[in-house]
This record gives structure tokens, C-alpha cells and sequence, in this order.
């Protein structure tokens, strides 16, 4: 009887319809405590957002192009431009790129690269605050590209003398002298060695600033940072670039092996000088008929950049001595890709609007730029540090407008005394 009771308690129990309420009440309540999930597009409605945005954009732009060029004359004027930059510029920046890059090996293989890096390595604590075997980086990316400094930077014989904050740094330093060998000699191929040597000054400015103001944020944001990078054992000597064989052969190997990475360069600067600097002249300059009527012709457009950069060209010619507004196309294009901003060069000549004041500030800012945008990600993500994108890049951009704006006075200043 006792278990009868037990049993009928306990059935009652379950269905007391007070703690049945009382349950549901809880339920309820820690269901509206619960976090809400935010309700996303699907990826495929985004993607067809983002398509519909593009073709907008797409058309909207090439639309405003056609309306003021006529249809026929803006694709005849497309592709005009895009031929005449191939053959008329591409092609002899590539010749530069093989020749420089036969050099530039010649000098690393002969050991001149070591000896420049010598000769600046007291340079690089003061000026940088990086170890003076950094300046074995300027030199490698001055005679040939930016990512050189990444192969070094991997290396633990390198980066044992660096701390972890100097260590990315690297970026903004060794972009700074990005295509420089090349940069100058197309300068001074066009007649302005003055100019492109001055502009060389503004780079090396424009670098000391990248580079301390990245270090400064990066310590700010990640005072942890400031430890070295490892703790691995390593010689500075094992970090050699010498070939074996007989000098005879070690020369005919550099020189060939320097020429083809010279063509590897010229051949990766194409898609840039045709689409980039296509784009960008046809917003720079007008029309080349006669009466002012557009004629197809390569080079022609509708100078958008042009008219908004001399409505406040004041500011311009102050910073960078710029005497035309057209000429601001050049920094903006050397955001992306430096090898695009100087072919815009030979057709500014051309125009008559360029001097050597102009040009001592494309070298400056077109080194110390050298196509940042592009290639800060990609360099960052590969030393693993993709966090500090932004502040590398604004960084560099401060940089950037420090080289040319230095390079301009500079130039004032030696014009006054000589």
C-alpha cells in the first residue's frame, strides 16, 4: 500500500499543473534570453547585388565616355591607346628591365651589392632604426622589385638581427626603393638625370618616414611586438648570392639569368600600363582635332582629372611644383603600379607640360610608391601579419606625399644655388 501511494504521489507530482505551467513560463524565458541570430543574404544574393552594382558602375562610366565621345571614337580611342603604350612605351620599359636586370645581377653576383650594403649599413640604425643588415634589403629591392624584401625577410640569417615590429616594417622600406634602378634609368633615358637623381633624395625621405611612422603605430597598437623575432642561430655570411664556376661562366650566367628575370618584370608591368594607363589618359586628356571634336585617335578622352586637379591646382603647385593639373595623374596611378605611371611620361613630354621639377617628383613619389595598393597586402600576409595592412598602407601613403613634396623643394632649392 505504501508503494501504491509512493506511485500515485509521484504521478501527481509530474502532472501538477503548476509545475507544468512553471516549466513552460521557464522555457519561454530562456528562449528570449537566447541571442537572436542576424539574419544574412544568402552568398548567392549578395554576389547577384554586387553584380547588379558593377554593371552600373560598368556602364555608367564607359556610357558618360561614349555620350561625350561618340561610341565609335571611344573604342577607337580604347584600343588606339592601348596599341601605342604596347609598342611605344611597353616594349621600352622591358628593354630597360633586361638591361637593368643583367646588371643588377652582375652586381650581386660580383659581390658590389655587399659592398654598397657596407657602405650603408651605418646609415640604417639612425636614420631607420633598423639593424644596418637591412640595407642589404634597400639595395636587392632598388635593383629589382618590391618582394625581394619578402625572400629576405624569410630567411632566420636575416631576420635574427630584427625585432618583431621592425621586422614588418620591412614593407614600407623596402617599397620605398621599389624599380628604383629602373625608374631612374627610363627618367634619365628621357633626358632628366638631374631631375631623376633629385627624386631619388625625395624617395630615400619619403622611406625614413614610411618607416618610422609604421614602427611608431605598430609598438602603439602591439607593444608586444618589441621582442625579437627569433631566437634561432644564423650568420649574416650564410646569406650569400655567389654561383659556382669560373668567372667567365659565373658573368654569362648572371648576365643571362639577370636578363630573363629583367623580362619576367617588363612582362608583369603589360597588364598594368594597358588597362591602368588606358584608363587614365582617356580622364586626362581632351579631345585632338583641330576645332576641338574627337577624332579616335589614341590619347584622347575627357580630362576629368585634369579640370577637377586645376580647380584646386593651387595646392598642387605648392606641394609638387605640378604647372599643369594633368600631371597629378601620375601619383594616382603609381598607387597601383609604378610601371604604368612612367608610361604616362613620354605622351606628358610630348604635351610639353613636363619639367625637371615634375620629374624629380614622379621618381620620388613613383620609387617611394612604387605600387603600394598592390602589393602591401600580398607582402604582409606572406611574413603572416595581415593586421597590420592599414596601418602600413597609411603609413606609406604619408610617405609617398612626403617623397614628392621633399623632392620638390629640393629641386627649388639646387635651381636657387646652381
Amino acid at each position: 500500500m505504501d508503494d501504491n501511494s509512493n506511485k500515485r504521489h509521484s504521478l501527481l507530482s509530474v502532472l501538477n499543473p503548476f509545475e507544468v505551467f512553471s516549466h513552460h513560463e521557464t522555457a519561454a524565458k530562456e528562449q528570449d534570453n537566447k541571442p537572436q541570430k542576424t539574419r544574412r543574404f544568402k552568398f548567392t544574393t549578395m554576389r547577384s547585388f554586387e553584380a547588379l552594382v558593377f554593371l552600373v558602375v560598368f556602364f555608367a562610366f564607359f556610357g558618360l565616355l561614349a555620350y561625350k565621345m561618340t561610341l565609335p571614337n571611344m573604342l577607337n580611342t580604347f584600343m588606339q591607346t592601348a596599341y601605342h603604350l604596347l609598342l611605344e612605351t611597353v616594349f621600352y620599359i622591358m628593354a630597360i628591365c633586361v638591361l637593368m636586370g643583367a646588371i643588377s645581377k652582375l652586381f650581386t653576383e660580383f659581390g658590389v651589392v655587399r659592398l654598397m650594403e657596407n657602405i650603408l649599413r651605418p646609415l640604417m640604425k639612425p636614420l631607420y632604426n633598423l639593424p644596418g643588415v637591412a640595407a642589404l634589403g634597400a639595395v636587392m629591392t632598388f635593383l629589382s622589385d618590391n618582394p625581394a624584401i619578402i625572400s629576405l625577410a624569410k630567411d632566420n640569417n636575416f631576420a635574427r638581427y630584427f625585432k618583431k615590429y621592425q621586422l614588418v616594417s620591412l614593407t614600407n622600406f623596402g617599397t620605398a626603393f621599389g624599380m628604383g634602378l629602373v625608374v631612374i634609368a627610363f627618367m634619365t633615358g628621357k633626358g632628366f638625370g638631374g631631375g631623376a637623381l633629385v627624386g631619388l633624395f625625395g624617395a630615400v625621405i619619403g622611406s625614413i618616414v614610411s618607416t618610422r611612422i609604421m614602427q611608431r603605430s605598430t609598438l602603439r597598437s602591439y607593444p608586444e611586438m618589441d621582442s625579437p623575432v627569433t631566437e634561432e642561430e644564423g650568420t649574416e655570411q650564410n646569406i650569400s648570392f655567389k654561383s659556382e664556376g669560373s668567372v667567365f661562366q659565373r658573368f654569362l650566367n648572371a648576365m643571362l639569368d639577370g636578363g630573363k628575370s629583367g623580362v619576367g618584370i617588363g612582362v608583369a608591368i603589360i597588364p598594368g600600363v594597358l588597362c591602368i594607363s588606358t584608363i587614365v589618359m582617356m580622364l586626362t586628356f581632351g579631345p585632338s582635332g583641330a576645332n576641338g571634336e574627337y577624332t579616335g585617335a589614341a590619347y584622347e578622352g575627357v580630362p576629368v582629372i585634369t579640370w577637377l586637379a586645376d580647380k584646386i591646382n593651387v595646392v598642387f603647385y605648392w606641394l609638387f611644383g605640378f604647372e599643369s593639373g594633368a600631371l597629378v595623374s601620375f601619383p594616382i596611378t603609381a598607387l597601383g603600379a609604378v610601371g604604368a605611371a612612367i608610361g604616362l611620361v613620354p605622351t606628358f613630354i610630348d604635351a610639353g607640360i613636363i619639367n625637371g621639377n615634375a620629374i624629380a617628383v614622379f621618381t620620388a613619389m613613383g620609387m617611394c610608391w612604387s605600387g603600394y595598393l598592390s602589393t602591401h597586402t600580398a607582402m604582409l600576409d606572406s611574413l603572416g601579419y595581415r593586421k597590420l595592412i592599414g596601418k602600413a598602407i597609411g603609413a606609406h601613403t604619408v610617405g609617398g606625399l612626403c617623397a614628392g613634396i621633399a623632392a620638390h623643394w629640393l629641386y627649388v632649392l639646387l635651381a636657387l644655388i646652381f
